[in-house]
């Protein structure tokens, strides 16, 4: 009998063995994808504040998001707020994210972000506006719409406009891809545009980046993600309360 019972152990050894090395594969398989995941649910890990070490007080995680707890002041008005970056910079890439907004509240995620000692994150890089198109004075603001969520702020307004109403979970993504840059809501394609081109440069002089009306974010814009075309992923304290959640970066390199 003790012989009989050779063969199913050694057999469910060999099972053991080769679930284990589809496991090992799998992992390899991830990693292999070029999949980076900015957050995990439950820490700030890979995560700084723009221009400083530490993650701002304001900044807090709740049931599996990052949450940014509004002030009431305006862009990082509090003293514990500010803006906060993944500390890793990307080229070609596509992120991926969820995000959703208290009543009248206003974020932005910024993409090819320089660190420029004493301005603020906007001032270097080109932003996906997070609002409530319904309840925040901005939505009016601005030409055709531009300032509405998933637009490029005060450039391009995202159409068809179909943000889903606050306290509701939107999908979005950015495609950035040697120039070319699309932004995505809920599923749907909403705006696509060329950086470092005739047209950003015209887009630029005739928005609130000018070169007559900021000349510096002018030229930080013109040639955003410097030399090496190159930045940070970024999330804005606007001193309102926002969410972000299931944030991934697929490289394209």
């Amino acid at each position: 009998m003790k012989k009989l019972l050779i063969l199913p152990v050694l057999m469910t050894a060999l099972i053991i063995s080769s679930c284990s090395s589809c496991n090992n594969k799998k992992e390899v398989q991830e990693e292999d994808s070029g999949i980076v995941v900015l957050f995990d649910g439950q820490t700030f890990e890979g995560w700084r504040a723009y221009n400083g070490t530490d993650i701002p007080g304001a900044w807090t995680i709740e049931d599996g998001a990052i949450k940014i707890n509004g002030s009431g002041r305006g862009e990082a008005g509090a003293k514990n707020g500010g803006d906060i970056i993944f500390d890793r910079k990307f080229s070609n890439f596509e992120l991926t994210f969820e995000w959703k907004v208290a009543k009248g509240s206003n974020s932005g995620v910024f993409y090819l972000v320089q660190e420029i000692p004493g301005e603020p994150i906007y001032i270097s890089a080109p932003e996906y506006q997070i609002l409530d198109n319904e309840n925040h004075p901005d939505a009016f603001l601005g030409v055709d719409g531009n300032r509405q969520s998933a637009s490029l702020y005060d450039m391009i307004p995202a159409k068809p406009q179909n943000a889903k109403p606050y306290g509701e979970w939107n999908t979005a993504k950015i495609l950035v891809y040697k120039g070319t840059v699309a932004h995505y809501q809920n599923g749907e394609p909403v705006l696509e545009y060329h950086l470092w081109t005739p047209q950003w440069e015209e887009m630029l002089a005739n928005s609130k980046f000018s070169q007559d009306k900021w000349p510096v974010a002018y030229e930080l814009l013109l040639n955003c993600g410097g030399e090496e075309k190159t930045g940070y992923i970024g999330l804005q304290d606007h001193g309102d309360d926002v969410w972000f959640r299931n944030m991934q970066v697929k490289i394209l390199d």
